[in-house]
């Protein structure tokens, strides 16, 4: 047991860490670009346009991600042993019975979204049913209402608030560069390097930015599967399950980018991802890395 929370409470410290990291990267382009212009009025700008858009997607995350992959509900008459694994779940994680959904895919695959414990939804595919055993089934459901219980949409949520500002500034200063429209406070060989300094960060801080995102929904879904493993006490079942559904080379036919980082695990198949580079860029560690860590707790 003891090793879980150390590997949980791990995780939630490098969690906060990156986002010390993520917030440090605003600041810093922030007071470049304040500097460069003169003036706070475009970070202003900025922050509430990315801040609008990343709110309305959060108070209706469910909505838009169950629509986009065709979920429907399910009730105790026509899915009982699932709803009865969720309900049951649910009560020892001492969390409100989400809603449950199935999505009609053939690929085993699963996610769980809502803005908060009391508007949450489950969504399982045809081939997870299918295709995992009662005990690997429960390892899944316990990992989502992690999710849930950790508040995982609270903490993405603020992750793209801090993308999308990133990004909209940078794009604000390419283009006035481009158009000449930019006034700056700076002179002569001081205004050289700031601007070099503008164009690097305007370049680079998307991308480090995105990079940042992708290292905090890793982190989370390793914080997941520890709270999952917790929750049902038996990581072996988490685990084997993510083994039947890595191996598994069904594709998904609503996969999008958009929303991957959702699901148990990666939607996308067949692609070999275990470089240093390609781990960077993906929404969730490597399978491998998830089995073993599960396979190394002792509960």
């Amino acid at each position: 047991m003891a090793s879980l929370y150390t590997h949980r409470d791990s995780n939630i410290r490098k969690t906060y860490f990156l986002f010390i990291v993520f917030l440090s990267v605003v600041i810093s382009i922030g007071w470049i670009f304040s500097y460069i212009y003169d003036s706070s009025i475009i970070l202003w700008i900025a922050v509430i346009f990315s801040s609008v858009m990343a709110i309305i997607s959060y108070w209706y995350s469910d909505k838009i991600v169950l629509k986009m992959h065709h979920a429907e509900p399910v009730s105790m008459q026509n899915a009982p042993e699932l709803y009865r694994i969720v309900e049951n779940l649910a009560i020892t994680a001492g969390l409100p019975l989400p809603k449950i959904y199935i999505v009609h895919e053939p690929a085993p695959n699963a996610f769980a979204t809502g803005r908060d414990p009391k508007h949450a939804v489950v969504a399982v595919t045809d081939g997870l049913l299918q295709k995992l055993n009662r005990t690997e089934l429960e390892g899944v459901i316990a990992h989502e209402l992690s999710h849930i219980g950790n508040r995982d949409m609270l903490v993405g949520t603020v992750a793209v608030i801090l993308v999308g500002f990133i990004s909209i500034l940078a794009d604000i200063f390419l283009r006035s560069l481009f158009y000449g429209g930019m006034r700056s406070r700076s002179r002569g060989q001081g205004q050289a390097v700031v601007m070099l300094l503008g164009i690097v960060f305007a370049i680079l801080a998307p991308i480090a930015a995105t990079l940042m995102r992708l290292a905090i929904s890793r982190r989370r879904e390793s914080l997941a599967d520890a709270s999952g493993a917790l929750l049902t006490r038996y990581p072996e079942g988490l685990a084997s399950a993510l083994i039947k559904i890595s191996s598994d080379t069904t594709p998904m036919r609503f996969a999008s980018n958009t929303t991957a980082h959702l699901w148990l695990e990666d939607p996308f198949k067949g692609k070999n991802r275990t470089s240093f580079f390609h781990k960077m860029f993906l929404t969730h560690p490597p399978t491998e890395d998830r089995v073993k860590a599960l396979r190394g707790m002792k509960v």
